[in-house]
């Protein structure tokens, strides 16, 4: 045999052995633990859907789907690790709509929002609660502009991060009321509610996982949410919109992981995604904190980042957010 026909039967042969690897790789997948990153801490919007999600999901797969949070940096820490993993489909995300305010609130981040992800589905969307104690003397959001129109600087916000959503409601917030608030970002979690529960914070912007317990309890009043159109869940709290015509935020959920995973696998998590979400008591739970279930293609997915990057860039502009370091 020739050298160049040993180079072509070579070649031809490691052609055929990569071909047949790959259906393979897909048809085994997963063959060990998915490890499922969140960028916030327990008891979060993002904490509450990812345990759903991996518990379905695991029953669903036969592996386990293990929930790692890596919180602060309003989730960047998480996505940059995710960012950087091998896009094999054993490290994905669960990305908040806050990941498209990151994307035109930095200066620089060590990923790029958009093209560094694999987008495999949109999972759930929601609105946001502008919240107080129930003893706070403040009733409507009226009553918070007056006040803070009275006291500028001296009322404070939460959010769960710097470049969380729930910091550009509360912007916004400000820009339109023409108002002046601290804001004060936790890391997520329940600490925003405990410090609103303990006086340390004068106003909660949050989620309705975290607030609508809270609300059905009687702990805290709702003033607003965020949706510029009354939210199902949520009877009683009136759109922003109502006192400050134009208002409009919604949020959502999403599951993604490195770029350059195989189309096999994102297919096959694409389904157990839909699967979980059609779960009756994923579903349930995910109705009863008030989100609603919103299951995607990659491509809609991708395309509502894509989107939502651009419009809350122009709000940052607008409102005049200092862009983050």
């Amino acid at each position: 045999m020739t050298p160049t026909i040993r180079a072509i039967v070579l070649a031809a042969a490691l052609a055929t052995a990569t071909l047949g690897a790959q259906p393979a790789d897909a048809d085994t997948y997963p063959s060990r633990p998915i490890t499922f990153l969140i960028g916030f801490g327990a008891g979060g919007n993002a904490d509450v859907i990812s345990r759903l999600l991996g518990a379905a999901m695991s029953d669903s797969m036969g592996q386990p789907v293990v929930i790692e949070p890596h919180p602060g940096a309003g989730g960047n820490i998480a996505a940059e690790r995710a960012a950087k993993a091998k896009p094999d489909g054993y490290t994905i995300i669960l990305l908040p709509s806050g990941h498209a305010v990151s994307a035109g609130l930095y200066k620089h981040l060590p990923f790029d929002p958009l093209n560094d992800f694999t987008w495999i589905s949109m999972t759930t969307s929601f609105t946001f609660v502008i919240s107080v104690r129930a003893e706070s003397p403040y009733k409507t959001l009226k009553d918070v502009i007056a006040a803070a129109k009275a006291n500028p600087g001296k009322m404070s916000f939460s959010s769960v991060g710097i470049g969380s959503t729930q910091q550009l409601c509360g912007e916004l917030f400000k820009s339109m009321a023409g108002i002046n608030m601290i804001h004060v970002p936790y890391k997520g979690g329940t600490a925003p509610l405990t410090d609103l529960l303990g006086g340390q914070i004068d106003i909660m912007v949050d989620t309705n996982t975290v607030t609508t317990p809270q609300l059905k309890g009687g702990k805290i009043r709702g003033l607003g949410e965020s949706s510029d159109k009354p939210w199902p869940s949520l009877p009683g709290v009136p759109p922003i919109a109502e006192t400050l015509p134009g208002y409009n935020v919604l949020g959502w959920t999403s599951v993604a992981g490195p770029k350059g995973m195989p189309k096999a696998i994102v297919d096959r998590l694409n389904a157990e995604v839909r699967k979980a979400l059609a779960n009756p008591t994923v579903k349930a739970r995910i109705e009863d904190v008030g989100n609603l279930v919103s299951p995607s293609t990659p491509e809609e997915m991708r395309n509502l980042m894509a989107s939502d990057s651009a419009k809350f860039k122009k709000v940052i502009e607008q409102a005049n957010i200092p862009l983050q370091d």
